[in-house]
């Protein structure tokens, strides 16, 4: 590969895809949104997306403490992944719960490391198993929403690997994810996508991770800094920018053409992988994955308090049931933005009471 095909490589063709270099047979893959169910982009913008099964967010099937219940919804959302043809799914995501303001706690799995990184294991593997990536998410210590994009999350280093690495280190150590994404914010007024602590010394070095780094969408502040931290993939593509000033860098001596090997190789790997497990004629089993979603929901379900023994209903005694509030026929299943599912089927509360 030249030195101006290798660079293109480092930044995205678009939104959802890796670039291609035909002349040497190095396809262009695609990516795709979950965590808790596949969000294709298709047609009309970020918000519209090919029918998929919704399964139970992250935080629900963690209260299940079932690690085989999420390695089984792995493999049919990788079996979703492939109808689609998709390559990488990008979750799970394994950050902390530190506030119950988190705008995106619903997509993680817990507020204790070992859970999360247990349960996120279990994803990966089960993901993995049917030939399709998985993008471990947000590394490191992104727990808030506000500002994510310009906050520095500053602690030592033991608060660090007590609280904030474990769930990541073990995910990469009992699964190997093909990607981790490095996050929006700073750690210690380092960026994520530049942090060499966190990318190389503990990712790659500690860890053994073996996959590639790609930023989250929009994440890359600077793309010199960002390769010689360990930073494989910018998404989504900045056009020629970066690429740009990345081939000036090498040129001017300030990235060793041996950076640029140890960045390039395992995303041609992941992206080489990828391309020899697609299945071009893969369907799923709608009626199927529906009611493993029900049956994990039945399962993740935790009940806090039932006064009186009123669970479970006895329909031998009563035969009305009330029905009240809104939810009950338009139910909040799932959070929104870049993790919202358009569903194959919903199912409600009213529905299943009047059987």
């Amino acid at each position: 590969m030249t030195l101006e095909e290798r660079t293109k490589m480092l930044s995205g063709n678009g939104w959802w895809r890796t670039h291609a270099v035909e002349r040497v047979g190095i396809p262009s893959i695609s990516v795709s949104d979950g965590p808790h169910g596949l969000r294709k982009v298709e047609g009309g913008g970020i918000q519209t997306s090919v029918p998929a099964t919704c399964f139970p967010t992250a935080s629900a099937i963690a209260s299940s403490w079932d690690t085989e219940l999420i390695r089984e919804i792995g493999v049919a959302l990788a079996e979703e992944c492939q109808a689609s043809d998709v390559q990488i799914l990008l979750g799970p995501g394994v950050n902390m719960k530190r506030s119950p303001l988190g705008g995106r706690n619903f997509e993680y799995f817990s507020e204790d490391p070992v859970l999360a990184g247990k349960m996120g294991a279990a994803y990966i593997q089960g993901v993995q198993s049917q030939g399709v990536g998985t993008s471990l998410k947000h590394y490191a210590a992104n727990n808030q929403e506000f500002e994510r994009m310009a906050t520095s999350s500053n602690l030592n280093e033991r608060t660090l690997r007590e609280i904030y690495l474990p769930a990541f280190e073990i995910a990469v150590k009992e699964a190997q994810p093909w990607s981790v994404m490095a996050a929006y914010n700073s750690v210690n007024h380092i960026f994520a996508t530049e942090n060499t602590w966190l990318l190389q010394d503990i990712l790659r070095t500690e860890w053994g991770f073996a996959g590639f780094v790609v930023s989250d969408w929009g994440a890359v502040h600077d793309g010199v800094a960002g390769v010689n931290a360990g930073l494989s993939l910018e998404m989504p593509g900045s056009g020629n920018y970066h690429q740009n000033k990345v081939l000036q860098a090498i040129h001017a001596g300030q990235i060793p053409l041996s950076r640029l090997d140890d960045v390039i190789v395992p995303l041609l790997a992941v992206i080489l992988k990828a391309q020899a497990s697609r299945q071009t004629s893969a369907t799923f089993d709608t009626e199927r994955h529906d009611m493993l979603a029900r049956r994990a929901a039945a399962d993740s379900i935790v009940l806090l308090k039932n006064a009186a023994n009123l669970l479970p209903l006895n329909f031998n005694e009563s035969k009305t049931v009330a029905i009240i509030g809104a939810f009950a026929q338009t139910p909040r299943y799932q959070g929104s933005g870049s993790s919202q599912v358009n569903p194959t089927r919903i199912s409600t509360a009213y529905d299943e009471l009047i059987k």
